[in-house]
C-alpha cells in the first residue's frame, strides 16, 4: 500500500519515514498486515539529511501543500492509501504571521482532506494535532479528551480545527480518519525552529553541543514532555488501529510525563556527568512572549484511550537524552 507523508522534512516526518521502511509493513486493523508499497514523503522543502540513505521505494514532492496543484500530485486517485499529515506552521510563526498560519495550517488542511474525499481510493488519515487546543484561564494543569478546548494562539486555533474536519470527514465517510495531540517533543536535533516549545528541546541540545543556551522560561516552568522515538510509534499505532472502535471521538491526546525546568536542567546535567561531556552554559533570558504563551498552556496529560491502544510516556528524561546521543552526531563537548 502506498504511505504519504506530508510535513516530510520536519524532524519528525523524517523520523517517521525512516522508521516505516525499517518496518516495511504496516498492521492495520481489522483488516490484518499490509506491505508498504510506496512513500511519497512531501514538504515545501526536504533537506539532502531527510533524503540520505533510503530505499528508491521514497519519492520526495517538494511544494507549497495549501495548493491545488501541490495537494493533487501527493494523493493517489485510483488506489487505497494511507496519509500522515504533519505539515503545518508551527505556533511561533503563526502568532507572527496569522494570515501564513490560516492559509497552510487551514486551508492547507481542507484542500487535502478534499483531494482525499475526492480520490476513488480509500483514505486512511493521521492528523497531527497538538496540545495548543487549550487554553485560557480555566485550563486545567491536566487535560486529557475530555477535556474543553479552548485554543490560545492561532496555531492551537488551526489544530482544534483539523481535530474537528477529521471527526466530520469520518462521520460522513469521506475517509477513515483520527487524530493525535502531540505533546511538547524533545529532544530536536539541528538548528531551533520558531515553535514556542522550541526551548524544550534546546535546554538540552545547546548543552550537549558546548553552546551556551538562554533560557527563556522559569526554571518552574511545568513541561509535559514526550520523547521523539515514543512520538513516531504513536503515530503508527494510530494508523494502525481499528478507526471504528475509537468511536464518534477519533481524537487522542497523547501520554505525556510532566517535568519542572529545573529538573530537566538537573537530569541534563546528570547524564553529561556520567558520560564525561562538558556543557554550556544555561543562561536565564526571560521572553515575555514565550512566558506568556507557555503559561497558558497545560502541564500534564490523561491518556487512557491512547494508552489502550498501546501508547505510552518515556520512563525518565535519561531515556530520551541517552536516545538523543546514540541516534544523532557527536557533541564537542564529549570528553
Amino acid at each position: 500500500m502506498k504511505v504519504v507523508v506530508t510535513g516530510a522534512g520536519g524532524f519528525i516526518g523524517t523520523q517517521l519515514v525512516r522508521e516505516l521502511c525499517q518496518r516495511g509493513t504496516l498492521a492495520l486493523h481489522p483488516s490484518g498486515e499490509v506491505k508498504i508499497s510506496s512513500i511519497v514523503a512531501a514538504d515545501l522543502r526536504i533537506p539532502e539529511e531527510s533524503r540520505k540513505g533510503l530505499p528508491s521505494w521514497v519519492s520526495f514532492v517538494e511544494g507549497d501543500l495549501s495548493t491545488d496543484e501541490a495537494v493533487d500530485s501527493i494523493i493517489p486517485q485510483e488506489e487505497d492509501f494511507l496519509l500522515f499529515h504533519l505539515a503545518a506552521i508551527v505556533s511561533g510563526d503563526g502568532e507572527r504571521d496569522f494570515d501564513l498560519c490560516i492559509r497552510v495550517n487551514l486551508e492547507g488542511t481542507v484542500k487535502l482532506l478534499d483531494a482525499c474525499r475526492n480520490s476513488r481510493g480509500r483514505a486512511r488519515i493521521v492528523f497531527a494535532s497538538s496540545l495548543a487546543v487549550f487554553g485560557g484561564e480555566a485550563c486545567p494543569p491536566v487535560v486529557g479528551d475530555e477535556t474543553k478546548p479552548l485554543p490560545q494562539t492561532t496555531y492551537g486555533m488551526t489544530k482544534l480545527a483539523g481535530e474537528l474536519m477529521i471527526n466530520d470527514y469520518s462521520r460522513k465517510d469521506f475517509l477513515d480518519g483520527r487524530a493525535i495531540r502531540l505533546p511538547t517533543i524533545f529532544i530536536r536535533p539541528g538548528k531551533p525552529n520558531a515553535a514556542l516549545s522550541s526551548f524544550a528541546s534546546g535546554l538540552f541540545r545547546e548543552p550537549l553541543g558546548g553552546i551556551d543556551f538562554e533560557l527563556p522560561v522559569s526554571r518552574e516552568q511545568g513541561v509535559p514532555l514526550l520523547g521523539y522515538r515514543k512520538v513516531v510509534g504513536a503515530f503508527i499505532l494510530a494508523m494502525e488501529c481499528d478507526g471504528e472502535a475509537l468511536g464518534d471521538d477519533r481524537v487522542l491526546t497523547l501520554p505525556s510525563r510532566q517535568y519542572l525546568v529545573r529538573d530537566m536542567i538537573s537530569s541534563l546535567q546528570g547524564v553529561a556527568k556520567e558520560k564525561g561531556i562538558t556543557l554550556g552554559k544555561i543562561i536565564d533570558q526571560p521572553d515575555p512572549l514565550v512566558i506568556e504563551v507557555v503559561e497558558g498552556w497545560p502541564i500534564g496529560t490523561e491518556s487512557k484511550r491512547a494508552e489502550a491502544l498501546g501508547m505510552s510516556a518515556d520512563s525518565s528524561l535519561e531515556e530520551v537524552i541517552e536516545a538523543y546521543l546514540d541516534d544523532f552526531h557527536e557533541f564537542p563537548g564529549r570528553a
